[in-house]
């Protein structure tokens, strides 16, 4: 079993951190089929983590494509048990503009049913936990990070998460504001709940892109991409400060998997004790 612990979740601009040495590719095969990408494992300042694109090295799967439960199941597989989540968002909250970060500590699901949302299922019967999606000390090491950046950021809200590819419409996203929540993405939900099934901890840096469409301001294509490329050096900045952080102050935290299994060990077929025995590690 690898000693690496840290897994990077998020969009192909990682490659491009200064100081990245990309040591070798994993080909990981779960219960579920094939996570987005190889596995790619890399170095930062002579400290190894996992990163896997969520939406494949091509962007060639739709936030509704995406195999959460292999993506989630093959880091685990790997040794991982802290997951960074690096994700682009419309802010619903007028104090988030673009270029500032959010913290995330909640998640509303927002999702039509197309995706598979739990390890559990076909006679595997499990229940975990996701009052707090979020691990809270990995989620204050990140504001810490952000802060020490210099990056204007958040710290807590609700990222409500909806099907897509569309975005939201203005009825949508008016009504989205009036559940209170702080930013709108199309992935980190199941991602964070599996993540809680898996035993790991979770936290999303969720980077701001645009007020969604609820607020009357027209955006160019060059003005958008302006923000996108701020919004990936900041992220760079983070991550080259976060990750050797976290590798040197690895926290333990409870696990809510712990008790979740209800079914017997006899009743499981050979996959299911597979299952089993990565969730629980």
């Amino acid at each position: 079993m690898s000693k690496i612990k840290i897994g990077v979740i998020g969009g192909s601009g990682v490659y491009k951190i200064d100081g990245i040495e990309l040591v070798r590719e994993h080909l990981v095969m779960t219960p579920f089929g094939a996570p987005s990408s190889e596995i790619i494992e890399a170095k930062l300042n002579d400290v190894s983590f996992y990163f896997l694109p969520r939406h494949g090295k091509h962007h060639s799967f739709t936030p509704s494509d995406v195999n959460y439960r292999a993506n989630v199941f093959a880091l685990k597989e790997l040794g991982v048990e802290y997951i960074i989540s690096v994700s682009a968002v419309g802010s619903l909250k007028e104090e988030y503009p673009p270029t500032s970060f959010v913290i995330v500590d909640q998640f509303i699901d927002w999702t039509k049913g197309k995706r598979e949302r739990t390890f559990f299922n076909n006679g595997f019967v499990g229940h975990v936990s996701v009052a707090h999606p979020v691990e809270k000390q990995l989620q204050e090491m990140i504001v810490g990070v952000c802060k020490e950046a210099g990056i204007k950021y958040g710290n807590g809200g609700s990222y409500i998460c909806i099907e897509g590819p569309q975005f939201s419409s203005k009825a949508e996203s008016n009504i989205y504001r009036g559940l209170g929540a702080s930013v709108i993405g199309m992935t980190n939900v199941p991602e964070a709940y599996l993540a809680k099934e898996a035993g790991m901890a979770y936290a999303t840096i969720a980077m701001v892109t645009d007020y969604d469409c609820w607020k009357e301001e027209h955006c160019t294509l060059d003005e958008i991409m302006k923000v996108m490329a701020t919004n990936n050096q900041q992220a760079h900045e983070v991550l080259k400060k976060l990750i050797p952080k976290l590798n040197s102050n690895l926290f333990s935290f409870k696990k809510e998997n712990a008790f979740a299994i209800l079914s017997k060990p006899e009743s499981l077929t050979a996959e299911q004790s597979r299952m089993v025995e990565v969730l629980m590690r």
